[in-house]
């Protein structure tokens, strides 16, 4: 085995936590193990993650030596240039942890550290979509909304690490409310917003004396953006409606993109990577309707393509920073 070659990942999110070793050989990385828990109290937590990278070093025989770095994948705010997780909202009581400080002097790897839009930024433009470009944008279009930004094959986290938060951008004066504010990119987009887009429309109904089949009324609280995909593709015209109002805003969002960063490929996953078949039709003709034509001629827009691995390249990802 070269030298180098051993990474260890770290992807800390709301609910689980998981440490992974990787393999990275002749660009391509390998996941050979992979340590799962729940994310619980800060301190637990923390312990449990030294507990498995330890696990993990011991049982590959990893060191400094032969271990390119370790990489932390975590939801933000944070500062990847002190190694400090500070206060994310799906994290409570992790309050200015300095992560990275603690996993170098447990291990003497290198350790880094991004938010999770820029983790998988980083996976999809080394080991996905968005391989052989040199300009590249990740969208994480699920239960919020954010980018990762890749310039001139580096990427670009901004002066605070707050590159990338587009999901704040407004884009109506009316509509869902994201990111605390109403009409904004990922109010219209993300699976809460679709949700409440949904809703909207199936009140409109109700209020015309309509039955909607999928939901009963007073059962406006079990719509989800999978009930109203799966209604979609049978062709319910109330949720068609509903992924066709997304799609002109992601569309609209995406002509932004493309005339502000010029790049040659947008990479969106969770969401579109299910439903691609209902929002692609609408949001391409609003690109090429609202996006500036030489810039839009250079870019292609297509959809994750890690998949469920992409928690465990993101991390990964990261070590290779």
């Amino acid at each position: 085995m070269r030298m180098k070659e051993n990474l260890i990942g770290i992807d800390i999110g709301g609910t689980k936590c998981a440490v992974s070793y990787g393999r990275w050989e002749a660009d391509e990385l390998v996941v050979v193990d992979k340590i799962r828990f729940a994310t619980t109290e800060v301190n637990e937590t923390i312990g449990r993650i030294c507990q498995s990278v330890s696990q993990m070093l011991d049982k590959y025989q990893l060191n400094r030596e032969n271990t390119r770095g370790i990489g932390i994948s975590c939801g933000g705010p944070l500062s990847s240039q002190k190694g400090i997780i500070m206060s994310p909202p799906n994290l409570i009581g992790w309050d200015n942890v300095s992560i990275v400080k603690t996993i170098e002097e447990l291990t003497h790897i290198p350790t880094h550290l991004q938010n999770d839009a820029n983790a998988c930024a980083l996976a999809e433009f080394r080991f996905g979509a968005g391989r052989g470009s040199r300009n590249m944008v990740f969208l994480t279009l699920g239960t919020g909304l954010g980018a990762g930004i890749i310039i001139d094959g580096k990427l670009y986290s901004g002066t605070n690490d707050n590159a990338g938060e587009v999901g704040h951008i407004r884009l109506a004066d009316f509509g869902p409310v994201g990111y605390g504010k109403k009409g904004s990119f990922e109010g219209f987009t993300s699976g809460g917003g679709i949700a409440q887009i949904a809703c909207s429309l199936i009140m409109e109904q109700w209020q015309q004396g309509n039955r909607v089949s999928w939901c009963e009324y007073g059962g406006l609280d079990k719509v989800t953006t999978r009930l109203v995909a799966e209604q979609a593709t049978k062709g319910d015209a109330v949720a068609r409606h509903a992924f066709d109002i997304a799609a002109e805003y992601l569309g609209r969002g995406l002509a932004i993109l493309i005339d502000t960063l010029n790049p040659e490929v947008i990479v969106i996953g969770s969401i579109f990577t299910r439903c691609e078949h209902l929002l692609r039709p609408r949001m391409q003709q609003v690109i090429d309707r609202e996006a500036l034509s030489c810039s839009r001629q250079v870019c292609v827009v297509k959809r994750a393509a890690l998949d469920e691995q992409i928690g465990d390249y993101a991390a990964l990802s990261v070590a290779l920073v």
